[in-house]
């Protein structure tokens, strides 16, 4: 869109400024954007809740950037959906040679300080998803010694279970069956698989 200055060997600084309803009001994050550096003709807005997987704009704004870049946001919440989804972006902007700046929280990859934050949050989030899975882990294995099963309980109770065999030994058909118990055909099919 705009060669011309990347052709001085300088990358373009891209803006993305996002608002999670149509209620809310971009300029904040805009002005901050423009007074760190962004030009107007490169800053990307949408209006999409950040729990979305579809953000156009983002991923146009990822489309368009080249070696040399730098991605620019006013917070850092405004990127990703969740810290591994940030940490994702900005490690596959680094791959691509692409710098990265939160002006709220003074991260920019683009120093070795900025790099260092960013690692350390890296570090915090993988701790904090091996920690779940620890608690996970041990919570399940408490329940187990309790004598308690993983998984939801059964649709179908005994009696219900004795009469479905004995329907299918009759040749009876799966929506027919589960009229009969009074439950849906993906139950009866479940309890003919198990």
């Amino acid at each position: 869109m705009f060669p011309e200055k990347r052709k001085n060997g300088k990358g373009l600084l891209i803006g993305y400024a996002r608002v999670s309803t149509f209620d809310q009001n971009p300029q904040l994050q805009i002005d901050a954007l423009v007074d760190a550096g962004v030009d107007i003709r490169h800053l990307y807005e949408e209006k999409v809740s950040g729990s979305h997987l579809n953000r156009p704009r983002l991923k146009d704004a990822l489309e368009f950037m080249k070696k040399g870049d730098v991605l620019i946001v006013w917070k850092l919440d405004r990127l990703g959906r969740s810290l591994q989804d940030l940490i994702g972006i900005i490690e596959d902007l680094k791959k691509r040679g692409i710098g990265f700046k939160s002006l709220t929280e003074g991260i920019d990859t683009t120093t070795s300080g900025g790099m260092l934050i960013f690692h350390i949050f890296g570090s915090l989030a993988q701790f904090g998803r091996e920690l779940t899975r620890e608690r996970t882990l041990a919570g399940l294995e408490a329940a187990r010694r309790q004598g308690r099963k993983g998984g939801r309980p059964r649709s179908l109770n005994n009696e219900q279970r004795e009469t479905l065999k004995e329907l299918i030994e009759q040749g009876k058909g799966v929506s027919h069956i589960a009229r009969i118990l009074n439950t849906s055909r993906f139950t009866v099919y479940r309890e003919i698989g198990r």
